[in-house]
């Protein structure tokens, strides 16, 4: 997990990177042509976005007892709530539904125009469908995430410097609990070190 500024550039912009999946790829040509889950559809057309939780735990249970396990009788239908970036919160729905499909259409027309630029080609519904999904490259593309998305050098630093301070003040409290002090005040939003178990 990364975090965001509350820049409205840079919270458009991570969503812009989320809606851009598979077209950036070359997988699909719009976004709406991927077979898989996406995103889009719910937020421009406000359909709901549901799939099924399996109980695998419950499902290994009931074979243990020898019971006839169906492919559905241990799932749940499971509702995914997609809120508004906070930058747009305020903005009436139907405004807000045509700035994602406005964000939605400069992604593939960006995404076209690079294509014609490299000659890069899309592979394809048919032919991702044919893939094994639990294929493996042989090579896979490693880069440290981030510590922070923002639009501006002064917000990145201004996040490094908060970072930094809650960093210090971390320690400082772990060394004092370390020696004996048990009200040590750890910042908010930290998980203390753990107590070892004292036996009763």
């Amino acid at each position: 997990m990364t975090v965001v500024t509350d820049e409205d550039a840079a919270q458009i912009e991570r969503l812009r990177y989320v809606l851009a999946q598979s077209v950036k790829e070359n997988l699909v040509e719009q976004v709406r042509q991927w077979p898989g889950v996406h995103c889009a559809g719910a937020l421009i057309d406000g359909k709901p976005l549901e799939g099924h939780w399996f109980d695998r735990t419950q499902e290994f249970a009931a074979r243990l007892r020898r019971e006839d396990v169906g492919r559905m009788r241990y799932a749940t239908v499971e509702s995914v709530t997609l809120s508004p970036i906070p930058c747009w919160a305020h903005l009436p729905q139907e405004l807000y539904r045509a700035r994602i499909a406005t964000l939605v259409e400069t992604i593939e027309s960006d995404a076209a125009r690079e294509r014609e630029r490299t000659g890069a080609s899309v592979l394809g519904v048919k032919a991702i469908l044919a893939r094994d999904p639990l294929h493996r490259p042989s090579t896979l593309a490693r880069s440290p995430a981030p510590r922070v998305h923002a639009a501006t050098k002064a917000a990145r630093k201004a996040f490094y410097e908060i970072y930094a301070a809650f960093v210090s003040a971390f320690r400082e409290a772990s060394e004092r609990l370390r020696h004996g002090d048990r009200n040590a005040p750890f910042p908010l939003g930290s998980f203390p070190p753990a107590m070892p178990f004292v036996a009763g």
